[in-house]
């Protein structure tokens, strides 16, 4: 447990002093958890996929912590690492132990989430669905962090979600990216409207055509002579009329 009286900056250079192979399945920079402990000085309600030594760290900052991974004992042993550390402060910890494919669909928030760190399974599809999940809870001006960006999949992900009027990115440590959500409307988690979406508009040169009434997209499919045609014999109509 950590002690009552330990400041932000002591439990933070305690963390950092952890070696890097505490536990088998990777840590957190240590530029990138003094960056979060920049960002995000109090919080009320987090939540984190994957655990290590972000939990800690989050295990202080903030009053509520929801930890979704898997029990990895003897395959890194990171959960076992974490839950036996002193420095965690386990009664603002909550885990839910399971793949987050199966237990973040069936979870149920209880409030809006100041944070999120994203670091869990990294394959895809897996980094995407975490980040379906979890946008709707995210409260505006909170945090979405999203570590492991090196990898292709993970990077596509952040080139959508940073061009999306909900979220702007305010920086990028070793291969973590954090992104602020903004006062913009939640993007329907239901709905469509793929075309709105900014990344879509920039990267798909056809999507000008999907905004034509029906009468264009059929006018756009006739052969330009056919066009041609059409128009001398309205044209010389008009001149007979007249």
């Amino acid at each position: 447990m950590v002690a009552p009286t330990m400041t932000t900056p002591a439990v933070l250079d305690a963390i950092i002093q952890l070696p890097k192979n505490w536990h088998g399945s990777g840590s957190l920079n240590a530029r990138v958890l003094n960056t979060i402990a920049k960002h995000l000085p109090s919080l009320s309600r987090s939540a984190e996929t994957g655990t290590g030594k972000s939990t800690l760290l989050f295990s202080y900052l903030s009053q509520d912590h929801t930890v979704f991974t898997c029990d990895d004992t003897g395959d890194g042993d990171s959960l076992r690492t974490v839950q036996e550390s002193p420095l965690l402060n386990g009664s603002h910890v909550h885990f839910v132990l399971g793949p987050t494919q199966r237990t973040l669909p069936a979870y149920e928030f209880k409030g809006m989430l100041d944070a999120v760190l994203i670091d869990g399974p990294h394959g895809y599809p897996f980094p995407e669905l975490e980040y379906y999940f979890f946008y709707p809870h995210i409260r505006p001006g909170g945090l979405l962090i999203v570590d492991d960006v090196n990898i292709p999949t993970i990077s596509h992900l952040i080139d959508v979600v940073r061009q999306e009027e909900m979220f702007e990115m305010i920086d990028s440590v070793h291969c973590t990216v954090f992104l602020r959500r903004t006062d913009s409307p939640e993007w329907n988690p239901f709905g469509d409207n793929w075309w709105l979406q900014a990344y879509n508009s920039k990267h798909y040169p056809a999507l000008q055509f999907c905004r034509m009434t029906l009468f264009d997209r059929l006018r756009a499919h006739i052969p330009l002579n056919i066009k041609q045609s059409i128009k001398k014999r309205i044209e010389s109509g008009f001149q007979r009329s007249a």
